[in-house]
């Protein structure tokens, strides 16, 4: 053992080797496959922005029952989270996949037919599960099959393939929305608009599905269940041909010898309740949400036309922040691997507080209550330029760190239970700011923004105090 971790190299005396894959077209490929995962969560969030007026005209109801019927793909999403590490230690990640991608296509058929509002919140709660489970296998599946040279960079594809699922929707939206003559609960097909908004999303659903059958399962896994031979194939398709793979074998058994099936209990420790890493994860990502970046998506519209934008324009400004989003990630993706996970963090957390302070101060200018409200040409400027900035600093830092962190900082013995736990306070945090986002716009949009500004703050003495540096390590390395 000790001779053949010698013959490797150890991370601990400046990083791994970079294991070069003989194919890495090809772990690309399975990385991508994995992460369709978060583009059907990107997909979700938005697409039901460009139907929230029909739903609302059809089946005659208030801004907060709307609000919860939008938010309650998050509840289904926490729960999903959190019973999927258990599940794909129990029957493999990608059989967790193809459970997941049956949830939410049958999430997406029923959503387009619902017969009541609450038949409505039913059918997305079940996506929402799905959703969640995926939230969790994504990342922890892309750790365990990345090589540690690219696995920050391939762990971005989760972040990647969100903000892209976001920017496809308000496409496929806009291309619908056109073919009804711009009305929501136009006639196409005989199903109105909306409908075939939400029901479009069987496409991406059946894709994951599909894709999950063609990818390799986590060599983790295959060891934990004794298919070892299948590990060693596995991980010579992505990590190459010219590693020990013997010993990479002997390491993760090693470690798993001294491992056991990650249980609730396994994270408990201490007066705090939880371990410490775990409440790291858990911190990580309650910020990520309540700096408040997904009331961008959810309440677009809403935004810009608070700052005077047309509403018939509004779509144009939406999909012009979704391209923003992209271009931040794809500098994250750039510079994961290469400037490390906490400078990355550090550099976003900063932007992201000084744009919210801008776009707090832009609001409190505002006149008139409600969806009737504007602000002067300054100020409007001033918004529009703060928003922007908030999502490029944000997507080039904490929407890619948080999901390559949550991949790969827990130690093996945990690593799918915490990841749960962390994923499910993530999408509580994600429900409690979309739920809450109208009535605190309504009482002081400014006031709202300051909220998110603090939390903003907050951040930058939590990373510098807690959170770990996971650049270059082997996953046999957290502990």
């Amino acid at each position: 053992m000790t001779s053949s971790s010698t013959t490797r190299g150890s991370a601990s005396g400046g990083g791994p080797p970079a294991s070069q894959p003989d194919h890495l077209g090809h772990v690309i490929f399975i990385t991508a496959a994995a992460a369709m995962g978060g583009f059907l969560f990107g997909y979700d969030s938005s697409v039901i922005n460009g139907a929230v007026v029909a739903i609302r005209d059809r089946f005659d109801v208030g801004p907060a029952t709307l609000a919860q019927v939008i938010a309650a793909a998050l509840i289904g999403c926490a729960l999903g989270a959190a019973t999927a590490g258990r599940i794909a230690d129990r029957i493999g990640r990608i059989r967790c996949m193809q459970i997941a991608a049956v949830l939410f296509t049958a999430s997406a058929i029923g959503s387009a037919l619902p017969f009541a509002l609450w038949d409505l919140a039913v059918w997305r709660v079940i996506g929402g599960f799905g959703i969640g489970m995926a939230s969790v296998i994504g990342p922890a599946y892309i750790a365990e099959v990345s090589p540690p040279a690219y696995r920050g960079r391939l762990a971005s594809f989760q972040q990647a393939a969100i903000v892209i699922g976001i920017a496809i929707s308000q496409l496929v939206n806009w291309g619908i929305l056109n073919l009804a003559d711009g009305d929501q609960r136009g006639k196409i097909g005989g199903l109105e608009a909306w409908q075939w908004m939400l029901g479009v999303m069987v496409v991406p659903a059946v894709l994951y599905g599909l894709m999950s059958f063609v990818i390799p399962e986590s060599p983790r896994f295959l060891i934990s269940v004794g298919r070892n031979a299948e590990a060693r194939k596995v991980l010579s398709e992505v990590e190459g041909t010219h590693i020990d793979l013997d010993g990479r074998v002997a390491d993760i058994e090693h470690a798993m010898r001294s491992e056991h099936k990650s249980t609730f209990k396994d994270l408990l420790g201490g007066k705090a309740g939880f371990l410490p890493i775990v409440w790291i994860g858990i911190g990580l990502s309650v910020f990520q949400q309540l700096v408040g970046i997904n009331v961008i998506f959810y309440y677009s519209s809403s935004l810009w036309q608070s700052v005077g934008i047309d509403p018939s324009a509004s779509f144009l400004y939406s999909f012009e922040t979704s391209v923003v989003n992209i271009v931040g990630t794809v500098i994250a993706m750039i510079f994961v691997d290469r400037i490390g996970r906490k400078p990355l963090a550090l550099i976003g957390s900063v932007g992201m507080a000084i744009s919210l302070g801008l776009a707090a101060w832009a609001f409190s200018y505002k006149s008139g209550a409600g969806d009737d409200i504007a602000l002067p040409h300054a100020q409007g400027i001033v918004a529009l330029v703060a928003a922007n900035f908030f999502v490029l600093f944000f997507a080039l830092s904490w929407g890619v760190v948080v999901w390559v962190l949550l991949g790969e900082m827990f130690p093996g013995r945990i690593r799918a239970a915490a990841l749960g736990v962390a994923a499910a306070a993530q999408w509580i945090a994600n429900w409690v700011i979309t739920v809450s986002f109208p009535t605190l716009s309504d009482w002081n949009l400014s006031g709202a923004y300051v909220i998110y500004t603090v939390f903003a703050v907050l951040s930058i003495p939590f990373i510098l105090k807690w959170v770990p540096e996971t650049k270059g390590k082997a996953l046999e390395e957290m502990g």
